[in-house]
């Protein structure tokens, strides 16, 4: 009798057990894959649905993404009929307007020629830090030579981990992105970066090459350092230093009345200080080879790429000639997102682009134009990270939108993957896409940043085979 009560009760609790699994057996089975809206929360609970498409749902696997991305690079030849494929059917191509095989022949012909040549690499936040900028910075240089990390605003609160740099004086930046906190300036003239920095009084600027463990071993030092100013002051000077080596500078006047003064120090250097006097607009400072390829990287926090025909013309005119630039990528499309709720609004969208494309034609009629669309961005829906809803549609009317505008498009976002392939790159080992499902860490836009070089460098080949 001593063990009866202990055994009802071992026996109650089992049957209180099983009772329970049942209840969440016959819940799993009948909870909708929507889960069950309650006023203005929606409970949700694993049921079959779910389970049974999740099973059935093909993961894209990322090694095995990027490893053919690779493999079809290395299966390059020197055959036409090796590039006729590329250019047709290799999806990591570049595509290119009326399927112009010619469209980069005169970057290249800029590329190979004795002097400086550069890209300009416009993009929100997913190049912040000189993700993928460095490294099609550092592929283009492997092949044509440079050095140095390229365009950069005097005063900025976004760090570069190609650069490190400080500045002290009378400096105070205006920049036309951002949020309600940023300062904007009263008139337009606003420059390569979209951002000018005014000074007064005067300051000083300090370019040093930087620690940073992600940086490319290009940008550990330059020859020639750069700065593009206007309006300013009577007595007005800029003088830079490196060491005990003091160069005499180069000056040019655009009809905007854009300065450009350039010093070359004739060797690699690794510390620079521009100390200026009086005031002016500073619109850029850039950290140059002599000779080469160089790549700037532009990122504009929170922007969707619909800003530069805001931009005074003549001036952004000025800075693209003077900086001799060959080609300029545009990357949009990702901040955009959070607002698409229908095709209208993608059109919408379409028209804001297409304007954008058409501002840079008039400004470097002479340059040519990459828009690279967005990546894959992962949502929770329903407990579970999918893609955006409505980014494929986004991702195909960009490419559109750039190729009936004369611009080349690269897609980012089936290179990496397509539908659902943030969530694998976020899991990854190492990760390549940070917790924000949006953003790539340095090890993925190094992927990122390397396909696209391999894409445009097999059409240099090409021209190479050909010219």
């Amino acid at each position: 009798m001593r063990n009866f009560v202990p055994l009802m009760k071992a026996r109650q609790v089992l049957i209180f057990l099983l009772s329970v699994f049942a209840a969440l057996g016959v819940l799993w089975l009948v909870m909708p894959a929507d889960g069950i809206a309650a006023g203005p929360l929606t409970l949700r609970f694993s049921n079959m649905q779910a389970t049974l498409r999740d099973a059935n749902e093909t993961k894209v696997d990322v090694d095995s993404v990027l490893n053919a991305v690779q493999a079809r690079f290395k299966m390059k030849q020197d055959t036409l009929e090796y590039y006729r494929q590329f250019f047709t059917e290799n999806p990591d191509r570049i595509y290119l307007p009326g399927d112009d095989i010619n469209f980069f022949r005169p970057v290249f012909k800029d590329f190979e020629k004795k002097g400086l040549s550069r890209v300009v690499h416009y993009g929100d936040s997913q190049i912040e830090l000189d993700r993928i900028s460095q490294d099609l910075r550092q592929d283009l240089q492997a092949r044509f030579g440079g050095n140095g990390t390229g365009l950069f605003p005097a005063l900025s609160n976004v760090p570069s981990a190609s650069i490190s740099k400080a500045a002290n004086g009378g400096f105070v930046q205006y920049t036309m992105y951002g949020d309600s906190t940023t300062v904007r300036a009263g008139h337009s003239r606003y420059g390569i970066l979209a951002q000018v920095v005014t000074l007064t009084g005067g300051g000083t600027v300090t370019l040093r090459s930087t620690s940073n463990k992600n940086a490319r071993e290009g940008v550990h030092s330059f020859e020639a350092v750069t700065v593009l100013y206007g309006r300013p002051s009577g007595g007005f000077s800029v003088k830079a230093v490196s060491d005990t080596l003091r160069p005499v500078p180069v000056e040019e006047v655009g009809e905007s009345g854009l300065h450009k003064v350039t010093w070359h120090f004739g060797r690699p250097v690794q510390k620079a200080v521009l100390r200026f006097s009086g005031n002016a607009e500073i619109y850029g400072i850039s950290a140059d080879p002599d000779s080469g390829v160089q790549v700037d990287n532009i990122p504009l926090r929170g922007c969707s790429g619909t800003i530069f025909t805001r931009i005074n013309k003549p001036l952004m005119a000025d800075c693209l000639e003077m900086m001799d630039a060959s080609l300029i990528i545009l990357q949009f499309g990702g901040n955009y997102m959070p607002v698409v709720r229908n095709t209208k609004v993608i059109e919408q969208y379409q028209e804001q682009i297409e304007a954008q494309i058409q501002y840079f034609h008039e400004v470097a009629p002479d340059a040519r134009i990459l828009f690279i669309g967005p990546s894959d961005m992962g949502k929770s829906v329903g407990g579970r990270i999918v893609t955006w809803p409505r980014l494929p549609e986004l991702v195909d009317s960009l490419k559109a939108t750039a190729l009936r505008n004369d611009a080349a498009y690269w897609d980012l976002f089936r290179m990496m993957g397509g539908e659902n392939s943030m969530g694998q790159w976020v899991k990854h080992n190492p990760p390549y896409a940070g917790p924000d499902y949006i953003h790539f860490t340095p090890a993925g836009a190094q992927k990122v940043g390397d396909a696209l070089s391999n894409s445009l460098l097999t059409y240099y080949d090409y021209y190479r085979l050909v010219k």
